[in-house]
């Protein structure tokens, strides 16, 4: 009798060592490449052939509800739009026609399945397919994605609170927010297995002083830590940052940004020409931009970064008061 428990002890022992043998062999000869080609397919109305180059626009629409009350945003502008809005619409797709952007980073618009039915009954012809972004749960302001393009991960930052730089609460404490990081969003472009990159549009923190600097600090940080990441995985990855930055050349937040001296390094290609893009009708300011990192930057079509106007300062005015940014990269070796 104790033979036999002998041997059942032994042989369970044996049969464990096995299993967790064949577990761990198992689980060091299974590898995966973190290339997005190898675990997505080209959607079916997609032809890479017809995409030797790209452009990519950001625009942010002021304000730009639709038609409908929602009940969990408490706003008396989404509550009941008012007049107008048709005009603006019509205004607005329009100038999309004649922009002909291949990708366009909205922001202060209300949501992803507004732009696409926006794209269903105003520029259907223009292609676009995909409609994405993070919206907030109790504010009408977001950045959505549309793009003709097949897109892949999608990364929301909204869940992340961020260091007010410079700022402390009343207690003393490190002061802290949470509340705009839903309108930073990054996607991965998937334009040809030998051309992705990240895109991220944003909505950063508006106003002047230190505290509103602050804020933008903290949400930049957090984005170049995430870039950061994408970099130490893959030095050549590109990623291009767009939208409303709220923020102008030579502001500390700005310079943070660019990344001067560090690994993750973006560029303006509108740095040395007047690019100014707010008020729409008279701009002041550059507030809106599309700026290329180092390695994204090879591929910048000379020229092709400019503020747009396809319409008369009119018109202009009355879809927004910023003005759209574009910029187009050649996606062929």
């Amino acid at each position: 009798m104790h033979l036999l428990r002998s041997l059942v002890t032994i042989s369970s022992l044996i049969l464990l060592v096995s299993c967790g043998t064949m577990q761990k062999s198992s689980q060091t000869t299974t590898a995966y490449n973190s290339d997005p080609w190898d675990s997505v397919m080209i959607p079916e109305w997609y032809d890479p052939a017809e995409f030797d180059t790209i452009s990519v626009v950001t625009w942010n629409l002021e304000h730009f509800v639709d038609d409908y009350d929602n009940p969990y945003i408490d706003n008396e502008r989404e509550n009941n739009p008012g007049e107008g809005l048709d005009e603006r619409r019509a205004l607005l797709a329009y100038a999309i026609e004649k922009i002909d952007a291949d990708i366009i980073v909205f922001q202060e618009i209300e949501s992803a399945a507004y732009a696409s039915l926006l794209a269903d009954e105003h520029f259907e012809q223009q292609g676009y397919r995909l409609f994405t972004g993070r919206e907030s749960s109790d504010w009408y302001m977001n950045v959505v994605i549309m793009s003709r393009l097949p897109l892949g991960i999608l990364y929301s930052y909204a869940n992340i609170s961020t260091p007010i730089e410079g700022q402390l609460t009343d207690e003393g404490e490190q002061a802290r927010q949470h509340f705009t990081n839903n309108r930073m969003v990054s996607v991965d472009v998937l334009v040809n297995p030998d051309y992705t990159f990240t895109l991220t549009g944003v909505h950063l923190k508006a106003g002047r002083g230190d505290r509103n600097e602050g804020w933008r600090m903290g949400q930049v940080n957090l984005l170049r830590s995430h870039y950061s990441g994408i970099l130490s995985r893959d030095p050549d990855a590109m990623i291009l940052f767009t939208g409303d930055l709220n923020m102008q050349p030579g502001d500390p937040e700005y310079s943070l940004l660019m990344g001067e001296g560090t690994d993750v390094r973006f560029v303006d290609p509108l740095a040395d020409v007047e690019s100014l893009t707010h008020p729409a009708d008279d701009p002041t300011r550059q507030l809106d931009y599309v700026l290329p990192n180092d390695q994204m930057m090879e591929s910048l079509v000379e020229g092709s970064s400019r503020v747009l106007t396809p319409l008369d300062t009119q018109s202009m005015r009355k879809i927004s008061d910023h003005l759209p940014v574009i910029a187009r990269f050649i996606t062929t070796k």
